[in-house]
């Protein structure tokens, strides 16, 4: 029987791509049973989002512990306290769980026959050698980021990492170090490489990278003709590579939610006026804006004339210049969520206001919709530099230049153009997840080897 233990990494965006590709796993292999670690938070807060209960009937859902003392008080300076806590209990953590949940009827109570775990939680391949059982690891973001966290010691050799260092590099292109990453510049790497290099999440990144050449497989979130260069490089690194992207368009959709009528709002506007021509503004569930960049973009998207969507915490609101939701009233819509991949597949977005975190392009890639780009931390600059650079699909808004963007994107000649190359793109995704398509052969490539212990059995 085959028993798959599945390890989520509880923070960010993780767990929910990882809860769906389960999800389709599931419903192709509905012989075996899936366990599904992940904290009890993570938990609540994506299972009734992510699947219906009818493609989870043979996933067991366990909750882990997140690592934190009861009654432990956090250190308001270290933003990435709550993360740490997870890595440093994982390994023990982890488990447990697995053990309890199999000692308990968890799998039918069969043993533990794979492994498939989050990258980041790199202690489930720990886990795997002990069973003597495979270890698939999920990347869920590009995959020239795990080539910068795999080349760390080399970046750092050659850059250094006290901030005057960097500092006078900044600009300077990575080719110098690692060809396959030039069209990236050393400002472009994620913190962790070269900056704010010490504590345990730096260290859990850079072995992360390493730890997975043992893995029997890593599946990517990606599709054949993005990221092409990389992938080819990465070949070289790792046993086997599995694009199984976009998660957006192959794995199931999250539940229709739209309480808000953001796609009825659209289809009025694709009424009213041209297609492609409204502006679609997110950054994310967990991530805002400085104050006066909200303002700032505020005022552009008054300024243009343009219809748009603006998904914001209401929080965010106070931030918004005095008047502005009365002046924009009709023409523009501001809203705590919006359903993100519907609204970047609906004809009448014409741009993408992104802090490019990889789901979120991805996803504007599968609508065939272009970027303004406006990343915060983590992979999300590497990532803007590919949708500008490499890609072309996308602006940077640089120095919050919001306005020249959205007339460049909306309007002008060059934004025509990144829409071309964006829907060229978006056909090549969607034939990737089509019967026959790269991305579909990889898949079932997994459901096989999630499922070889079991056939030779």
């Amino acid at each position: 029987m085959v028993h798959v233990a599945v390890f989520a990494f509880p923070f960010g965006t993780h767990a929910a791509p990882l809860l769906s590709l389960v999800a389709k796993l599931a419903v192709e292999a509905p012989a075996a049973t899936f366990s599904f670690f992940n904290t009890a938070k993570s938990n609540a807060s994506i299972a009734p989002a992510v699947v219906s209960c009818e493609a989870l009937r043979n996933v067991d859902l366990y909750d882990v512990w997140d690592g934190v003392p009861e009654g432990y008080a956090f250190d308001q300076g270290r933003p990435r306290e709550e993360i740490e806590l997870f890595l440093k209990a994982a390994p023990g953590n982890l488990r447990r769980a697995m053990e309890d949940a199999v000692a308990a009827g968890g799998g039918s109570g069969n043993a533990v026959t794979c492994v498939l775990g989050d990258a980041f939680v790199s202690s489930a391949g720990d886990l795997a050698e002990e069973l003597g059982v495979p270890w698939v690891s999920v990347w869920t973001s590009a995959t020239f980021s795990l080539l910068a966290h795999f080349y760390t010691e080399k970046i750092r050799r050659v850059i250094g990492v006290r901030p005057e260092d960097v500092l006078a590099k900044r600009d300077e292109r990575l080719e110098f170090i690692i060809p396959a990453l030039s069209p990236f510049r050393v400002r472009d790497l994620m913190d962790g490489i070269v900056t704010n290099v010490d504590g345990i999440f730096p260290r859990m990144l850079q072995q992360m990278a390493e730890k997975s050449r043992r893995a029997t497989a890593v599946v990517f979130n990606t599709f054949d003709g993005l990221e092409s260069t990389f992938l080819d490089h990465l070949r070289t690194i790792y046993h086997k590579l599995l694009t199984v992207g976009p998660f957006s368009l192959f794995l199931p959709p999250p539940s229709q939610r739209d309480p808000h009528g953001c796609l009825e709002w659209l289809d009025a506007a694709a009424a009213a006026v041209r297609p492609a021509s409204v502006g679609y503004v997110s950054f994310g569930s967990f991530l805002s804006l400085p104050p006066p960049e909200v303002a700032a973009l505020a005022e552009a998207l008054e300024a243009s004339g343009a219809r748009f969507v603006w998904s914001m915490k209401d929080a965010a609101r106070v931030h918004l210049p005095d008047g502005f939701l009365e002046r924009t009233k009709g023409r523009g819509l501001v809203v705590p969520w919006a359903p993100q991949a519907a609204m970047l597949a609906h004809a009448a977005t014409g741009a993408f206001v992104t802090h490019c975190g990889w789901n979120s392009v991805l996803e504007s890639v599968a609508g065939g919709v272009p970027m303004i780009c406006r990343p915060i931390f983590v992979d999300q600059t590497m990532n803007a530099r590919a949708v500008t650079d490499v890609w072309r699909i996308g602006v940077a808004a640089e120095g919050g230049a919001f306005g020249k963007c959205l007339s460049l994107v909306l309007d002008g000649e060059e934004g025509k153009e990144m829409r071309r190359r964006a829907v060229a793109l978006k056909e090549t995704a969607r034939s990737a997840v089509g019967d026959g398509g790269s991305s579909s052969k990889n898949f079932g490539a997994l459901v096989e080897l999630l499922s070889s212990r079991w056939k030779r059995e």
